[in-house]
């Protein structure tokens, strides 16, 4: 079988299994039924049980523990959003600029949302990442992506969290500020930057959307021009 393809039957057994979770016969963090247990339950081989549980540990929501049985995650939605985190990070161009438009839907309402939620402790530490990333030229697009991260955690929504982090992406932001650099654009960036801060500062949510949607658009304009070149 080919790796990461499953079959029919495993296919059901995950199901089955993920139902077992939806409706509460098993919890985050309790121990799932023995693999012979499951077989006879699900009707199908220890074989298709143990391929249901390898695809489920992959995507985060089960934890096999060595000696002690398998186990339901905690279910929070970084971990079951992990393996979609590496989308930016393999992406080529085209599906690059896919993922940019996604992230120009989502982060302008969250930032919006940060305006009105951030507490001073938030703000003070989003300014402490502008500061550095504005100091620091090498450290700049870690900083950036910190920044950003920090601002969409401010909406207090787990799940949006993970998603926009799983649009985003160290290597690809290397490439953006390395590419605005060599075009002497970096100080834009900050200026972007600037007035997401300042407009969270401000608790003004449109001023803050506004400001988040021109951001974003910039970058995804400047790769949409180097694809077509």
């Amino acid at each position: 079988m080919v790796e990461g393809v499953r079959t029919p039957v495993a296919q059901r057994a995950v199901e089955r299994i993920k139902a077992m979770i939806a409706d509460g016969e098993v919890g985050p963090g309790e121990r799932l039924p023995t693999e012979r247990e499951l077989s006879a339950r699900l009707g199908v081989s220890r074989g298709s049980v143990r391929e249901a549980i390898s695809s489920l540990t992959t995507l985060g929501v089960l934890s096999v523990r060595h000696g002690a049985g398998v186990y339901v995650t905690a279910l929070r939605p970084a971990d079951l959003l992990e393996a979609f985190s590496v989308l930016a990070e393999v992406s080529r161009d085209e599906t690059l600029l896919e993922v940019l438009q996604v992230r120009r839907m989502i982060e302008p309402a969250a930032t919006a949302v940060a305006a009105a939620r951030a507490t001073p402790e938030d703000l003070a530490r989003i300014g402490d990442l502008l500061d550095r990333m504005e100091a620091d030229a090498d450290r700049a697009p870690a900083d950036d992506l910190d920044f950003h991260r920090a601002v969409v955690a401010c909406a207090g929504n787990a799940t949006l969290s993970a998603v926009h982090a799983g649009l985003s992406s160290r290597t690809f932001n290397e490439r953006v500020w390395a590419g605005l650099g060599r075009e002497g654009l970096t100080d834009t960036l900050f200026q972007d930057h600037r007035r997401i801060h300042e407009a969270l500062t401000a608790r003004d949510p449109e001023a803050a959307r506004a400001a988040a949607a021109a951001h974003v658009l910039r970058v995804e304009r400047w790769l949409s021009l180097r694809a077509d070149g």
